[in-house]
């Protein structure tokens, strides 16, 4: 998955950095899953609007955990593992997004999957250990 930082963060963060501003790191980060043509919901995405997150079949965001970064990089730290679907999600999975809150919220890392999944009744999308990677290099 190719990523990355938010508007929304990338300001925070720059703020943060160079302006002395307080940041507060988000209590859990989590998962949000989003369909259709991926230019458009990167596009979306960047902007912090959320209008092409999935919305069908039992879905909601799942919390995630990171390893400790280096040169520049983190991956997942564990298995992320989405409800069980009840029925068809809206449209294939095509981008993720690392958010600040369960529902609603902020945008921090946004990416296209390499191979977007279609998830019908009874399929369960998962992230592997180490398959959500984040990098500012």
């Amino acid at each position: 998955m190719s990523n990355a930082a938010s508007n929304y963060l990338e300001d925070k963060l720059l703020d943060h950095t160079l302006r002395n501003t307080a940041f507060t790191q988000p209590s859990a980060l989590y998962v949000a899953l989003f369909y259709g043509t991926a230019a458009g919901v990167l596009t979306n995405l960047e902007a912090g609007t959320l209008s092409d997150e999935i919305t069908l079949g039992n879905y909601a965001r799942q919390t995630v955990a990171f390893s400790a970064s280096s040169s520049g990089a983190t991956s997942n730290s564990g298995t992320v593992t989405f409800p069980v679907a009840t029925a068809n999600y809206d449209g294939a999975v095509t981008c993720v997004a690392v958010m600040d809150a369960s529902t609603s919220g902020n945008v921090l890392f946004y990416g296209e999957l390499t191979t977007s999944k279609t998830v019908t009744t009874g399929d369960t999308f998962q992230i592997a250990t180490g398959n959500l990677q984040i990098s500012l290099t």
